[in-house]
């Protein structure tokens, strides 16, 4: 009978330790999944300022459009200082069109960022639930085995009466 007790002791104490290393290995997990989101959101705040630096850049493109248009309407440069302003102006919507590319794939990656973080904050959440539910379990496990060795030492004590 206490070899059975004692099995069952062994028993518990596995699964205690088990459910310990599973507590640690879903620790670290969290742990390693709020570095990422950490990451994610610093290359968020990387990205919103290149974005808000693309805003700018393209403002200026657009006042300095605006500015050569205006000095060809005007017409008092000559026919060769007309083609360099078109020339320029070229250039300027070129800047402004990479600008806005470029802006829409900052956004677009902001986008995808908040959605990795989303989905990160979602991973964290589970193997918090889990985390919880493990450290439920050891609680479970202590309190068996506690009951476990009540159990024993009355058994003990009932058979050194007899």
């Amino acid at each position: 009978m206490s070899d059975r007790i004692r099995e069952k002791m062994n028993q518990l104490r596995g699964e205690v330790e088990a459910a310990t290393k599973r507590a640690e290995e879903a620790e670290a997990k969290n742990k390693n999944l709020e570095q990422q989101l950490l990451e994610k959101e610093h290359e968020t705040k990387s990205l919103t300022i290149k974005l808000e630096q693309l805003d700018s850049q393209l403002e200026k493109a657009e006042h300095s459009i605006a500015d050569s248009k205006a000095d060809r309407d005007a017409g008092e440069s000559t026919k060769m200082t007309n083609e360099g302003l078109t020339r320029k102006i070229q250039l300027l919507e070129d800047e402004l069109d990479a600008a806005e590319k470029n802006v829409k794939e900052t956004v677009e990656k902001l986008r995808q960022v908040d959605v990795k973080a989303e989905h990160f904050e979602r991973q964290v959440q589970r193997a918090e639930q889990e985390r919880d539910m493990w450290e439920k379990k050891y609680e479970d496990a202590v309190a068996k085995f506690k009951a476990a060795e009540k159990d024993l030492a009355d058994l003990e004590a009932s058979m050194a009466d007899l």
